[in-house]
């Protein structure tokens, strides 16, 4: 999917009447400056500069290359926001796994089969988890936008949200507090210790907070079980 993306910002590059134009358009799109773009690159500033203003030729395939390379490198280490964009399926890096079930399953039985703890038990269990999403929460923290949050959801919300590298619990659940989005669990896998204000959080939201001993790898195995009932 990125190599795609690459090929589409070269055929725009290569193709165009006025290259340096086209440069400059995509260097805007992904928010750099030439000096940006030029360290990226290992060139001087004014290599760019001259590209964009017509004063150096086209530039060859290498070169676009290259140059397609830094901005998707650039854009990675930001945290994919212009990928993520035009390539609406892009998977985000924070994701370690995601998947729909078939069917709903309880909450109750969704808890048994990762073994988990139920911080809330005064929540009400009625709801089906439909789906989960396993995120790396310190990469969801220092990468995620408000757009690329609505992405961990998938096809619909009534999904648990499961989030690995968890310290304490405090971030993750402002995060879900601070989104319009409501998912139905809240699970986190071998967290050091749980911050009471994270539970109180989750009672707020209305959503039971679910600690687990599991590993993320048998976490996924668990949800594979789980999508054959």
């Amino acid at each position: 999917m990125v190599d795609e993306f690459k090929q589409k910002i070269a055929g725009e590059i290569t193709l165009s009447p006025d290259p340096g134009k086209t440069i400059r358009k995509w260097r805007e799109e992904f928010g750099l400056s030439q000096h940006q773009l030029a360290e990226a690159m290992g060139v001087s500033h004014s290599v760019i500069s001259d590209y964009e203003s017509g004063r150096r030729k086209s530039p060859g395939v290498n070169v676009v290359r290259k140059m397609i390379d830094a901005f998707i490198e650039l854009d990675i280490q930001n945290g994919s926001p212009v990928i993520s964009r035009f390539n609406p399926e892009y998977k985000l890096d924070c994701i370690i796994s995601m998947d729909e079930f078939p069917g709903g399953i309880p909450v109750d039985s969704f808890i048994e089969a990762i073994g988990g703890k139920n911080l809330n038990p005064d929540r009400v269990l009625a709801k089906s988890i439909f789906g989960y999403t396993v995120v790396d929460s310190i990469k969801a923290i220092l990468s995620l936008g408000s757009e690329d949050y609505l992405k961990i959801y998938g096809s619909n919300t009534e999904r648990a949200l499961v989030f690995t590298n968890v310290h304490f619990g405090r971030s993750p659940m402002i995060a879900v507090r601070a989104h319009p989005l409501t998912p139905a669990m809240v699970v986190y896998i071998q967290p050091e210790m749980t911050d009471p204000l994270a539970v109180k959080l989750a009672r707020l939201e209305g959503i039971p907070l679910v600690t687990t001993d599991l590993s993320a790898e048998e976490f996924v195995g668990r949800m594979e079980s789980l999508e054959g009932i």
